[in-house]
């Protein structure tokens, strides 16, 4: 899934500064939708990871039900919350 395409499926742009916030509120609807119906693991961890870097994921424990995914998801928020501190 590439994060560009993924914001244009569901924001209709690449542009995050250029999202209307009701575009914001309905393209999150979608995701967190398409979230919950995913079966495949891969997809449902970039989906999530999508979400997260939008600030709307859902709580880790709600998210996944495996703890490996879990910790997967941990390493994830640490590497794009120290990357966002540099």
């Amino acid at each position: 899934m590439d994060f560009d395409d993924q914001l244009r499926r569901y924001f209709g742009t690449a542009d995050l500064g250029a999202i209307p916030p009701e575009a914001r509120a309905a393209g999150t609807e979608r995701m967190r939708v398409d979230f919950g119906l995913e079966m495949n693991p891969g997809r449902r961890f970039a989906l999530w990871a999508l979400m997260y870097m939008l600030g709307d994921a859902p709580d880790l424990d709600v998210a996944f039900k495996d703890a490996a995914e879990r910790n997967a998801a941990r390493d994830f928020m640490d590497l794009i919350d120290r990357a966002a501190g540099d």
